[in-house]
């Protein structure tokens, strides 16, 4: 068995710190770097998205019944395109599952993942200690990082970089492929006239999709995507104008919408990193691939990346970081990032085309993907677990 002392996590977000809860369950000592200083990301109201999947993992680590009352079921996706009929309805009921997905505020996972890690004496934390260079050889990688003024460095087996918000790989060598969509994505909270009885509603426009997920007792999350000129506008607004707008776009399932919290914008972006041999390093979550926000599907298979790394490490034959041992790990993940990488990008290239004749043929594909069961067994399957 290979020596499992040693390991540093460099970013200490959601899939940081499950990776550590994941090694420290299994008797795994590991350090963890994180930029920011303890418990300032509690506080964060951003909206995630977790699968049914996530929620097993987090089951496991005995922390999802911290969570589950302050997380929204997703128990019906209501799917639907704008300006046809053709419209898909996916029910967890049929899947023999609880629930489709739930949403959850950063800030909830954060506060409950950070009491769950200051109780394992396993789990080394830094705070505010930022990354500023990784190097690597056939023996070890070396971290450098600075905190409150002093430069310090750790060397370790494996250095696994976690830190989705400012990716080191250019200063660890690594080379990232990058397909800018042109699209920025606007985030906020509003609330409905009309109960949103746990449905979340996926609705494509022909200047991009946009998500309404359950958040709390009758409010939802939005997530609104289009071109960046469409969208940076939309800050601008009034409450009431950008309100107008929207329910122009969306419909009128829940009503009319009565308010609408901050909102923000960023790019929307695919990249994954090139696969490489890095003795000794390995990257996961979003340092290693940035998906749309279409499906939800980013978040979650960072957190399937921390689970499957784990296992790696714990049964691990070959030398803890050798070249081998992550060979390994890398393709057990190619099929479920691959999958998620071209799921999403192919939702955006086929809704977000105005081409004449597009809309038509995607509102019969909507009607004919509602009556095919296998189709969508598999595709809730896949949204699910990564299977």
């Amino acid at each position: 068995m290979a020596n499992k002392d040693n390991i540093v996590i460099v970013g200490g977000g959601p899939v940081g710190m499950v990776l550590a809860l994941l090694l420290a369950k299994q008797g795994v000592a590991s350090t963890l770097l994180e930029a920011r200083k303890l418990g300032a990301a509690n506080q964060d109201t951003r909206a995630l998205a977790l699968s049914y999947g996530t929620r097993r993992i987090l089951e496991k680590l005995g922390v999802w019944q911290h969570l589950s009352a302050h997380a929204t079921a997703i128990n019906t996706i209501h799917v639907s395109q704008k300006g046809s009929l053709g419209r898909s309805i996916l029910r967890a009921q049929d899947y023999q599952q609880e629930a489709l997905g739930y949403v959850l505020s950063y800030g909830a996972l954060c506060t409950v993942l950070n009491a769950e890690l200051q109780r394992l004496t396993i789990v080394s934390l830094i705070d505010e200690a930022q990354a500023d260079a990784i190097s690597y050889d056939d023996q070890q990688a070396v971290i450098r990082y600075t905190r409150l003024g002093e430069q310090a460095q750790l060397s370790s087996a494996l250095a696994v970089l976690a830190d989705g918000g400012r990716s080191l790989e250019a200063a660890a060598g690594l080379q990232r492929e990058t397909k800018e969509y042109g699209h920025d994505a606007l985030i906020t909270k509003v609330s409905a006239e009309l109960a949103h009885d746990n449905v979340a509603y996926e609705r494509f426009t022909a200047e991009g999709p946009m998500a309404l997920l359950p958040n709390g007792e009758r409010d939802f999350s939005l997530v609104w995507t289009g071109k960046k000129e469409l969208i940076e506008p939309l800050l601008a607004l009034s409450d009431a104008e950008f309100l107008a707008q929207f329910h122009a776009q969306f419909g009128d399932r829940v009503g009319r919408f009565l308010t609408v919290g901050k909102r923000m914008t960023f790019p929307l972006r695919l990249s994954q990193l090139q696969e490489a041999a890095t003795p000794h390093l390995v990257v996961i979550g979003n340092a290693a691939q940035t998906m749309h926000p279409v499906a939800g599907q980013g978040f979650n298979v960072g957190l399937r990346d921390a689970e499957v790394l784990a296992q790696h490490i714990v049964h691990a034959n070959a030398t803890l970081g050798s070249v081998e041992m992550l060979a390994a790990y890398r393709a057990s993940r190619k099929t479920d990032t691959k999958n998620g990488l071209l799921f999403t990008d192919f939702l955006v290239n086929i809704f977000s085309n105005d081409i004449l004749g597009f809309a038509k043929l995607r509102s019969v594909g909507l009607g004919v993907f509602d009556l095919v069961a296998p189709v969508k067994r598999h595709l809730v399957r896949k949204m699910s677990f990564g299977k």
